[in-house]
């Protein structure tokens, strides 16, 4: 065996550590129970003590507003990190629209095909398991590529936008929102609470609009930091507040880890060092 061949195989597989955080039946039951099990992101609040599960939506609902005129019963969105499919559900329901759904993990997509099947969506929703690094579609087949908070999990951002910039059509419509780092944010200071994601560092927007930019593709951030302080405010609060019911449904060292982890978040928050919004750009109509 080479040596470049040993590092190869010594080295630590970010998808694979990413799909075993989202398989694990602790987690699963953590987003259950405290962030309602549908819409796993960010909310967009209308009051800081608002149900995570309505605030998460609201995202969702935000989001679809920036792209409904390209929308409807002829034209298809790719979900990207699609997770329980809260988000494709939501826009077949509202447009009526064919929607992919590509997860890394295959537990989240037997989840989101069996809710599918009993909200009666299922000929709307196709189901897939893919990496965003390598997506299984022609060039520009969708009008909406679409992810909520995923590219922060992936090491190769810059190659999974240009994937989802392959697959759009001309004239089709990219958007995204991500956890970031603020600009000047020291990556050591970040670094421990990160750690429970697996996560090593986070984007920038301006990393994101340049990225986008060598693209061909015009962007436009909306910034919606002060959710992001309020959403791990009350994430810590739950967790707090149902401490004792948690650690009767999932492993007690799972919710400690919580408890540690979660006041990290709301510090970084409220210290301005993380970003959080949404991205929207147009592909050119006319392309090569």
């Amino acid at each position: 065996m080479t040596e470049n061949a040993r590092n190869s195989s010594s080295a630590p597989d970010p998808e694979a550590s990413t799909r075993r955080y989202y398989e694990t039946g602790d987690v699963d039951a953590f987003y259950d129970i405290v962030w309602g099990g549908e819409d796993i992101h960010i909310g967009v609040y209308a009051h800081a003590q608002e149900e995570i599960a309505k605030a998460s939506h609201r995202t969702v609902q935000h989001a679809g507003d920036r792209v409904a005129d390209l929308l409807g019963r002829d034209t298809t969105v790719l979900d990207l990190g699609s997770g329980y499919g809260g988000s494709a559900r939501a826009l077949a329901e509202r447009f009526g629209c064919p929607v992919v759904a590509l997860d890394l993990s295959e537990e989240h997509n037997r989840r989101n095909r069996a809710t599918n099947a009993r909200r009666g969506l299922d000929h709307l929703i196709e189901v897939t398991t893919g990496s965003l690094t390598s997506l299984p579609y022609e060039a520009k087949c969708f009008d909406v590529v679409w992810s909520l908070e995923v590219l922060c999990h992936v090491t190769d951002r810059a190659g999974a936008l240009g994937e989802a910039v392959r697959v759009l059509k001309p004239g089709g419509a990219l958007v995204f929102s991500d956890i970031m780092a603020a600009e000047q944010a020291p990556a050591a200071t970040l670094r421990p609470a990160l750690s429970r994601l697996g996560v090593d560092s986070l984007a920038t927007p301006s990393s994101y609009l340049q990225c986008l930019a060598g693209l061909g593709l015009k962007a436009d951030f909306e910034d919606l930091t002060v959710h992001l302080t309020t959403h791990y405010a009350r994430l810590d609060e739950e967790v707090r507040r149902r401490a004792g019911e948690l650690r009767s449904i999932i492993s007690p060292a799972y919710v400690d880890e919580l408890l540690a982890n979660l006041p990290l978040w709301t510090d970084i928050t409220r210290r301005g060092l993380l970003r959080w919004g949404l991205f929207h750009a147009r592909r050119t109509a006319v392309t090569d």
